[in-house]
């Protein structure tokens, strides 16, 4: 069947390369792209509501809002990816009227938890946070 939609096409003459392979047979159908979408989605929202609730919490509630939060942007960028694909979210992400938004917004993603986790600056960790969500509405 595939050899008859190859003639068919008109690309009858070439054989298809090994990542041409692998993107066919990888490729997801629409109802398992939504799936995944409205998981990831589904995943980051919950992150960010637990990371909202947690940030009443004494000493380190600073901190797991920020990590929650972060963790909660992460699954919301890559529930687009189900929908769009990967390399198509990837294209848009880095056009020219985007690119200062996405390396502003990854950037205080890698910095919110490197004030977490390493430097262990709560109140950076915070303003980190803010910088993502101007980011992402941007």
């Amino acid at each position: 069947m595939d050899k008859l939609k190859r003639v068919l096409s008109g690309r009858d003459a070439e054989e298809p390369s090994g990542l041409a392979e692998v993107i066919d047979s990888t490729s997801l159908g629409w109802g398992t792209r939504v799936k995944g979408f409205v998981a990831c989605f589904a995943i980051g929202c919950l992150c960010s509501i637990l990371g909202s609730c947690m940030l009443w919490i004494p000493k380190k509630g600073l901190v797991l809002f920020a990590v929650f939060y972060t963790l909660g942007n992460i699954a919301s960028i890559g529930s687009t990816m189900f929908l769009m694909g990967p390399m198509k979210q990837l294209k848009r992400m880095f056009e020219p009227t985007r690119l200062i938004a996405t390396i502003v917004m990854l950037l205080c993603l890698i910095l919110t938890l490197c004030s977490a986790f390493w430097w262990r600056k709560a109140g950076l960790a915070l303003l980190f946070c803010i910088l993502q969500f101007f980011a992402m509405a941007w």
